[in-house]
């Protein structure tokens, strides 16, 4: 249950990190042999693998958009009697960008990360909106 518990209060934190484009706290949450899936056909999509990879992908993020405030909606986990931090967690959120380019846009989501022993294994977003809009926030539309 402590581990679970501790899911669901550390979630927010790490969306606050990404609004405050804290690289640092947020790779403290992966494991090194992390994998992160992010969806749509921007040059930003893909599968990355390793924490090295991951931390590229959030710099190139943070570069893109220098703004942007993630609301987390709601964070549930598989397990509620996980005692270690192995666990299944699901955000619901809603974000605000404003690209490079001065760009305003939003979107929302759904990230599913598992979790051994308390660090990120493997990531991956299933985001609302990947047309159009989507392209554009990312310099590509």
């Amino acid at each position: 249950m402590i581990g679970a518990w501790l899911a669901q209060r550390k979630t927010p934190a790490i969306y606050q990190a990404f609004n405050r484009h804290d690289l640092k706290a947020v790779l403290s949450n992966l494991a090194d042999e992390v994998t992160f899936i992010f969806p749509g056909d921007v040059r930003a999509s893909g599968v990355h693998t390793g924490k090295e990879a991951v931390a590229r992908w959030f710099e190139q993020f943070f570069a893109q958009f220098p703004t942007l405030r993630f609301t987390v909606r709601r964070v549930a986990v598989a397990n509620l009697f996980d005692m270690v931090g192995n666990n299944v967690v699901v955000t619901r959120w809603d974000v605000e960008v404003v690209n490079r380019q001065g760009r305003q846009g939003q979107n929302s989501g759904v990230t599913v990360t598992t979790l051994l022993r308390g660090k990120a294994v493997h990531i991956q977003d299933f985001i609302f909106d990947t047309g159009p809009n989507f392209r554009a926030a990312w310099g590509e539309g």
